[in-house]
């Protein structure tokens, strides 16, 4: 999609994070890995087969209930379940998060053109946080303002509204980028524009 034409009489732009701005999996199969390394240290299983299971599992089935089917597998004591959802909170990654190509340039041409760039992100607020401090933003961060709908306990949709409130802009010159039917939906509740991140690449 033409990104001059995409941004044709828009003063800000949203994004959701997961997906959108980078894979979610990139995040989760590193998180996957420091577990596997944990559960090798302290059990003694080996920690390349539980890795392998959990990337196979999350490809296939995604991420629900992954931690029950992998101790169920290799026989893992549910005390560890703990250490397992902190990690999805507080892992220091071995590598930083890479936006998609796609997106870092669309994201420098927003900063170019001088359009106000919003992150409103669903799910809990200190794994998300988490991603994106671990993300290379390539000096955008100072550009970012971000939104956890999950600490401020609202639907997107009234966030939505907020940004355009607070920022004296009409839905048609604010875009949402997604990457789901909930998205879609949310942006249709406040009539803002909206299109799946995969048009962005195509």
């Amino acid at each position: 999609m033409e990104i001059s034409q995409l941004l044709k009489d828009k003063q800000a732009v949203i994004f959701e994070l997961d997906n959108v701005l980078f894979p979610e999996k990139d995040y989760l199969l590193q998180v996957y890995y420091l577990f596997a390394q944990f559960i090798e240290y302290t059990e003694q299983k080996e920690a390349q087969a539980i890795l392998d299971f959990m990337r196979v599992e999350l490809e296939q089935s995604g991420s629900e209930g992954l931690f029950e089917k992998t101790a169920g597998r290799f026989e893992i004591d549910h005390k560890y379940q703990h250490n397992f959802d902190l990690l999805h909170q507080n892992a220091r990654l071995p590598l930083k998060l890479l936006l998609f190509q796609a997106m870092l340039n669309f994201l420098q041409e927003l900063v170019v053109n001088r359009i106000k760039i919003f992150i409103v992100t669903a799910g809990n607020p200190e794994q998300q946080l988490n991603k994106i401090k671990q993300t290379e933003w390539n000096g955008l961060e100072q550009y970012l303002t971000v939104y956890f709908a999950d600490e401020l306990k609202q639907q997107k949709a009234e966030i939505f509204q907020n940004i355009l409130t607070s920022n004296h802009l009409s839905a048609e010159e604010a875009l949402v980028i997604g990457a789901n039917n909930f998205d879609a939906q949310q942006s249709k509740i406040v009539n803002l524009p909206y299109i799946r991140s995969q048009e962005i690449f195509n």
